[in-house]
């Protein structure tokens, strides 16, 4: 299921935010978190509509493509994601990670998405109850949840994620459903037990693990911390 996963011994996959990456030394960014262990990147792609911020689009997506091998899962913060599809599948993404609030037909963007050999994914909002998300959990292989409220890198984490992906691990089993569920936003050395522990199988990290001294040991303590293995 944890399809993402570069290493052997058991533990979530680790995802660096490359939000909170030194845009000016990118390709040196994106070296320093490979050799540290990650095991894909997530690409936080806001409009300003959808959220109060603006980060980057397809141009800047290609660009991280032809400077790393590793997965890229790209979460579209915007109000029409499928407008989006097309762009960013062109650029090289391997996963596309939409809204359930999103101004579109979810289910057709989301088919969309795996039509073009790319896997498609979910998120939700801190606010959103995962109930919003059962109508599609069978059309995705990827479940974000918010820790934080979309936007902004550096924000406090909010522990009502974890009841979230307790939800979605019990979801999963009753169904026999094959989705990886992963968290995002102020997960760190302090908050990453808990995320383990509820059962995510992804840990999505921006300002805590870009600012660690040794990267590499903040990689394997984001892998090793805390509860059982999910997978």
């Amino acid at each position: 299921m944890n399809w993402w996963l570069r290493h052997a011994e058991p533990g979530p996959a680790v995802a660096p935010s490359l939000l909170a990456a030194d845009f000016a030394r990118l390709a040196d960014e994106l070296a320093s978190m490979a050799a540290a262990g990650a095991d894909l990147f997530h690409l936080d792609v806001m409009d300003g509509h959808f959220v109060p911020n603006i980060t980057f689009g397809p141009f800047v997506a290609a660009a991280i493509r032809r400077a790393t091998d590793l997965p890229l899962d790209a979460h579209l913060m915007v109000s029409r994601p499928d407008l989006f599809v097309a762009p960013f599948a062109d650029a090289g993404v391997d996963a596309l990670t939409i809204h359930v609030e999103a101004e579109c037909d979810v289910p057709a963007t989301l088919a969309d998405i795996r039509g073009r050999g790319l896997r498609p994914g979910i998120s939700l909002n801190p606010a959103t109850p995962v109930s919003d998300l059962e109508p599609h959990l069978d059309a995705v292989d990827l479940v974000l949840v918010m820790s934080v409220q979309p936007g902004f890198g550096g924000q406090s984490f909010q522990p009502g994620a974890l009841a979230k992906i307790r939800e979605l691990v019990e979801l999963r089993s009753v169904n026999g459903l094959h989705y990886a569920i992963s968290i995002d936003g102020g997960v760190g050395g302090e908050t990453v037990a808990g995320c383990r522990g509820a059962g995510a199988d992804i840990l999505v990290s921006g300002s805590w693990l870009f600012r660690a001294p040794d990267r590499a040991a903040a990689v394997a303590e984001l892998r090793g911390a805390g509860g059982p293995n999910r997978q």
